[in-house]
């Protein structure tokens, strides 16, 4: 499978923290690939890194087979990379209708259009019935499945999920795994940020494990989940041991 994404040697520091230290891996075309971590790994800086919202400090990203290391956010937005934020952020007086649109307008400058393509963006993250609701109205998942539809009005190719479940219950988290899972399925390859476990397992077909700010593993779900490093990199020195003793 052809990479879409590729890193190579990434790295920032911010005085003397080395958020990032020479990170190298690729997402393939057409795939579910998650990256996992403890809290303070420097997911989210990673994913600033390649979206272009931080300049590295050394290092290349190549998106779609185009170097655009250090290039603007929106740029890379309009050439098919899109995020999502982990703090969801929406236009609280406008509708969700309108709130989806504002991305549909990176490639739809006409606004009844771009009203339009909100509409069917909304059909596909399950928030149809409520396109004419306040966004600030929204409960915690509705907001969710908003910064999701935003991203995906703006029609990506790769779309990268900063936490996309974060705070949201084991039954909302059951409802959302068929969404993201459907993206792929339309064409979308997502990278995706995540703590919640249970997607991870039932959504990557791929997981880069990132520590310290460094690559610790690379594997299936099921592979890395196993793995000493990972372990203890999340449950701390020795804990792989500990619970081996205890199976």
């Amino acid at each position: 499978m052809a990479e879409l994404l590729s890193l190579t040697n990434l790295s920032r520091a911010f005085g003397g923290l080395r958020a990032v230290q020479d990170v190298s891996l690729s997402v393939p075309r057409g795939s579910l690939t998650a990256l996992i971590g403890p809290n303070g790994a420097g997911k989210t800086t990673l994913f600033a890194l390649m979206s272009g919202f931080l300049v590295p400090d050394s290092g290349t990203v190549h998106f779609n087979g185009q170097d655009i290391t250090g290039r603007a956010p929106h740029l890379n937005a309009r050439a098919g990379m899109t995020r999502t934020f982990q703090i969801v952020q929406p236009f609280a007086q406008q509708t969700v209708r309108e709130n989806i649109a504002v991305g549909a307008h990176l490639h739809e400058p006409r606004r009844a259009a771009a009203l339009a393509a909100a509409e069917a963006v909304a059909q596909r993250v399950g928030l149809a019935d409520q396109l004419d609701k306040p966004a600030g109205d929204l409960t915690v998942a509705g907001r969710k499945r908003l910064e999701l539809a935003r991203a995906l009005a703006t029609r990506p190719q790769l779309l990268l999920l900063d936490e996309v479940l974060a705070g949201l219950n084991p039954q909302e988290v059951a409802e959302m795994i068929p969404v993201v899972r459907s993206l792929v399925a339309d064409g979308v390859t997502v990278f995706m940020i995540e703590h919640v476990m249970q997607a991870v397992m039932n959504l990557a077909e791929q997981v880069w494990v990132l520590a310290q700010g460094q690559l610790i593993a690379h594997g299936t779900p099921a592979e890395v989940t196993s793995d000493t490093r990972v372990i203890e990199a999340y449950l701390g020195h020795g804990a792989a041991e500990r619970l081996k003793a205890r199976a």
